[in-house]
């Protein structure tokens, strides 16, 4: 069995979570299989990367995404708790700049659609733009809180590999779902994860990329489990113990 490991937000547990210096630490220092990251849209409609609807948790400013330009945005500090990472990569990214420099690389990312808070006008439609620009089409995963998205990005291309994300509540049954929908992954959380649901997601086709793994014995039960991938803010954590494991 083969296990990917995607860093969450980046190498998130050591660099300031959704900037480039946590993407390329991630490939480059952990040797990570993928990242995790999210996308917004700016007041003047342009794709960026962050995690929450206001840039008050992980930057110097205050305020809604969507309330400001990329200009705006560009001015911010995203070291927040990481303050000896300042600099141009520490802060907030385009999603053009990702897709430039992860083209390079063979990693798989994951992209979390923001939508279930604030719904961005056409935000699929720009990020599969992006996405094919870049030809990353083979090497992507859409996702999100909001199926409506993972509905409307199939609409646009039905061969895009994209997962459903739950909150830690989950959803019984959801192997059964995401192959009704021609979805191809499922995203839960660790901490509500049972061993039942992943046997019914594997019975019905259904892949799991698992949030989020950050200690040993979620780890291990992961492996246990079959899971396809983990999502972690620490993956050198958990690419050395699947390393030593023969598991990657």
């Amino acid at each position: 069995m083969t296990m990917l490991t995607y860093g969450h937000r980046g190498f998130s547990g050591c660099y300031p979570e959704n900037t480039m210096i946590s993407f390329k630490k991630t490939i480059e220092e952990a040797c990570a299989d993928g990242i995790e990251l999210d996308i917004h849209l700016t007041k003047d409609d342009e794709l960026v990367v962050i995690h929450d609807e206001k840039v008050d948790r992980t930057t110097d400013g205050t305020g809604f995404v969507k309330d400001k330009t990329l200009a705006e945005l560009k001015m911010l500090d995203a070291s927040y708790k990481f303050p000896q990472y300042k600099g141009d990569e520490a802060k907030i990214p385009t999603f053009e700049e990702y897709c430039q420099y992860i083209s390079t690389t063979d990693a798989v990312t994951n992209i979390e659609i923001k939508t279930n808070l604030v719904y961005y006008r056409d935000i699929e439609e720009k990020a599969l733009k992006m996405v094919r620009k870049y030809n990353l089409q083979d090497k992507v995963i859409f996702s999100s809180f909001n199926h409506s998205s993972i509905h409307f990005m199939k609409d646009l291309d039905r061969d895009i590999p994209c997962g459903l994300l739950y909150p830690d509540w989950g959803m019984v049954n959801a192997g059964y779902y995401a192959h009704k929908l021609g979805v191809e992954f499922y995203h839960p959380d660790i901490k509500t994860l049972t061993k039942e649901a992943v046997d019914e997601c594997i019975m019905n086709g259904i892949s799991l990329n698992v949030w989020t793994v950050n200690d040993m014995e979620s780890l291990k039960k992961c492996v246990e489990w079959g899971i396809t991938g983990v999502i972690t803010n620490y993956p050198d954590m958990v690419k050395d113990y699947l390393s030593a494991k023969g598991l990657n």
